[in-house]
């Protein structure tokens, strides 16, 4: 089963007991209507919200931040409304606007857009996604900050397929795409050749595949970003070239804390990586470091 599939998500009520005492029929007339009442507000509630933030976001770029965290994404209009038969059709409809609002981050910043390069780095204990350029001098600039929406799994690197894993280590983007069901999604180079070489070592096969970057915000395996964090994303990466983005999965903030994990249960190797993930870190400004 892929990655991202949604039946691991699926959980089961429990059946009501027999014994429960009876609700006559003027009792629930009665309540019916009340129920209705506080379902219809706390949709309009939430649709205002939405709607309230989506308007800000058109008038005012700058008022909002890209992918605001603890925004609900607008999962409804983007993941059944629009759908793309490919890379370039999405750009066509998504490019103009989606540009505007990263020129702007990138011209607060000082940067050109787009940037020689790009390096994402995610921190799954945190569930942030870091977005960092280099600036003329080579040094690495903070842009972006989003909340990764949904994961799954523990600290520790991706073993085998099914078990639930985001993955650990330096990692390619290795191309787009516009047909899955979260929407759509940046393809993550899974396995790369120290994870092949780990699993030759020790006589592990089928690693797992189909490891994304995607809309929506449910995921096993991959990282759920919602929606319109992956419009943006999306077009980041294209604008750049995938060639010249990198993505760096670490356990948490390893500047920071330790990583919820126990060694003893880890191949041999796992604490030689998260040590160069330590030293990954210490190249990106101080800000990584606030991160909760």
């Amino acid at each position: 089963m892929p990655e991202t599939s949604h039946s691991n998500n699926l959980r089961s009520g429990n059946t009501l007991s027999s014994n429960l005492p009876t609700v006559s029929v003027r009792q629930t007339a009665f309540a019916l209507p009340v129920f209705i009442v506080l379902l219809l507000s706390l949709f309009s509630a939430e649709s205002l919200a939405a709607a309230e933030l989506k308007s800000r976001s058109e008038k005012n770029p700058g008022s909002v931040k890209p992918a605001d965290a603890g925004a609900r994404p607008f999962d409804v209009e983007t993941h059944i409304k629009r759908r793309f038969k490919s890379k370039e059709e999405a750009l066509r409809a998504l490019g103009q606007p989606v540009r505007k609002k990263l020129q702007t981050v990138f011209q607060t910043r000082n940067l050109a857009y787009p940037p020689v390069s790009l390096t994402l780095v995610g921190l799954k204990q945190e569930k942030k996604l870091l977005v960092y350029a280099p600036d003329r001098g080579g040094r690495q600039t903070l842009l972006l900050t989003y909340p990764i929406i949904g994961l799954s799994g523990v600290s520790g690197p991706k073993l085998k397929e099914g078990d639930k894993q985001v993955p650990e280590g330096f990692y390619d983007i290795s191309g787009f795409r516009t047909d899955v069901i979260a929407y759509m999604a940046l393809k993550v180079a899974y396995p790369n050749a120290e994870d092949r070489l780990h699993a030759r070592s020790e006589k592990r096969s089928n690693l797992g595949s189909d490891i994304l970057i995607h809309g929506s915000r449910w995921s096993t395996g991959c990282l759920a970003m919602g929606n319109p964090a992956i419009e943006e994303l999306f077009v980041l990466v294209a604008d750049t070239g995938e060639k010249k983005a990198r993505l760096v999965l670490c356990p948490c903030n390893l500047l920071q804390r330790k990583p919820q994990i126990d060694y003893k249960k880890q191949p041999p190797w796992v604490p030689t990586l998260h040590r160069r993930l330590t030293e990954e870190l210490r190249k990106y400004p101080p800000a990584v470091l606030t991160l909760n």
